[in-house]
């Protein structure tokens, strides 16, 4: 069955029967249970590099309607880190897409001079500079000045070619890379139970800071949500591979807390089927229905649309609602065959 959302600039076709099937994931059995496990607090935790988008949103109400039935509190962690990509619209485009659709937060900043003066991840630094003199202390990490082309050229999956290479920590061009030559078995906590899992090709011997200095992606979240006492995080599926090598940098840290952290994936919303949705100011960023006159429902009921939902979404609890009650949304991978 096709759905068809249409306006002025944009039409977009939808499979429903493709938009959740995808050979390597099974959808949670937990999704049409009313009986969620009580959990202390989720973020929301959005980056600044663009205009935020309707996969966005979607991801927003999903955290949101889970942490109201698990009784978790809401941060609002806005992941600036990368200053070279932050623009001031869009950290504005956050508070403003949030306020409109009345996604509600506990704590975090309120507005762009709240974050600048008291939230942003530049106020953490100290943090994840902490965290990786003690890994390498501990022996975690190796240094790597590989060039970007030379991963290119390798196929993309980094080799481990600078690992006994024993590099100066802070020569020129050079990032820390975590060293996963030794197997963990990782164990993370699903809506559907324990899932045991291991560290995929993608992410082997991934990065911890980058050539500027600065603690990468990875690095970041860990200690933020260990710092903040995340125990529920909501997620796209496609950053499944970053929880497990976030799982593995928790492990080598001894962050328990982390490790116990439950996580929901969740499906994305695609622009195409094999395209899911970007940043942009295209037509399906928030500030473009906006700049159209639409309203809050308008932009929920298109969600909904796009999920091949036919009932009318007003606001975001009833959205929520029908996606946790009666969608397929979150989802986890197939246990491997033997």
């Amino acid at each position: 069955m096709l759905f068809l959302f249409s306006n002025k600039s944009a039409q977009f076709f939808y499979a429903r029967s493709s938009i959740f099937a995808k050979n390597s994931f099974l959808i949670e059995k937990i999704l049409h249970s009313h009986d969620y496990p009580a959990h202390r607090k989720t973020r929301i935790a959005p980056t600044p590099s663009g205009f935020l988008h309707l996969g966005n949103v979607f991801s927003f109400v999903l955290t949101a309607t889970l942490a109201r039935r698990c009784g978790a509190a809401i941060l609002l962690r806005i992941d600036d880190m990368d200053q070279q990509r932050v623009r001031p619209e869009y950290v504005q485009d956050i508070f403003d897409t949030l306020h409109f659709l009345e996604i509600p937060w506990e704590e975090g900043p309120r507005s762009p001079d709240d974050l600048k003066r008291e939230w942003s991840q530049l106020h953490r630094e100290a943090l994840y500079q902490q965290a990786l003199a003690a890994l390498k202390a501990g022996g975690k990490l190796f240094a790597c000045d590989c060039s970007r082309s030379r991963l290119q050229h390798a196929g993309g999956i980094y080799d481990g070619h600078c690992l006994h290479r024993q590099l100066p920590w802070d020569g020129p061009d050079v990032c820390w890379r975590v060293n996963t030559a030794a197997p963990l078995t990782l164990h993370m906590h699903t809506g559907n139970g324990l899932l045991p899992a291991t560290l995929p090709d993608e992410q082997r011997y991934f990065v911890v800071r980058k050539k500027d200095g600065h603690a990468a992606y990875q690095l970041a979240s860990v200690i933020d949500d260990d710092y903040f006492g995340i125990d529920l995080i909501v997620r796209g599926e496609d950053l499944w591979d970053s929880t497990l090598a976030q799982l593995y940098l928790a492990r080598l840290a001894g962050m328990d807390r982390f490790c116990n952290t439950t996580f929901y994936h969740h499906t994305l919303l695609m622009e195409t089927p094999g395209k899911k949705l970007s940043k942009s100011e295209g037509a399906t960023a928030v500030r473009f229905f906006r700049n159209e006159g639409k309203t809050k429902a308008d932009i929920f009921s298109a969600i909904a649309g796009m999920l091949g939902i036919r009932e009318q979404a007003p606001d975001w609890e009833t959205l929520g609602a029908l996606l946790l009650d009666h969608y397929p949304v979150f989802r986890q991978p197939a246990p491997a065959q033997r």
